[in-house]
């Protein structure tokens, strides 16, 4: 399972959040490898680094399915981190019923 991180002008996408946000979608989405060719995660600062807001941090996660449409989830935090794992809940749980749908044609 391929996992591309791409961030936003106001976000520094360095090697150390590229091994966190590897770390939370391999530990979060593992158990569904087989059926995922490919990762894409985007990160984004909505008010941008000169302002402060609650939960202004985005992650959005799309995942590419072997021949089928990609599906996409996203999530707001106050920290990466927050959005990251949330948004990573949410793909799992739309995995779960995407998968099993596709199991019952």
């Amino acid at each position: 399972m391929k996992v591309q991180l791409n961030t936003d002008a106001n976000i520094e996408g360095n090697e150390a959040l590229s091994q966190q946000v590897e770390a939370i979608i391999n530990n979060t989405l593992d158990r569904f490898s087989q059926h995922i060719t490919r990762v894409e995660v985007h990160l984004s600062d909505e008010n941008s680094s000169e302002k402060f807001g609650a939960n202004d941090k985005r992650c959005l996660i799309e995942v590419r399915l072997a021949n089928h449409q990609p599906i996409a989830v996203s999530d707001h935090g106050q920290i990466l981190q927050q959005s990251i794992s949330g948004a990573a809940e949410k793909m799992k749980k739309l995995l779960d019923t995407t998968i099993g749908k596709l199991r019952a044609r």
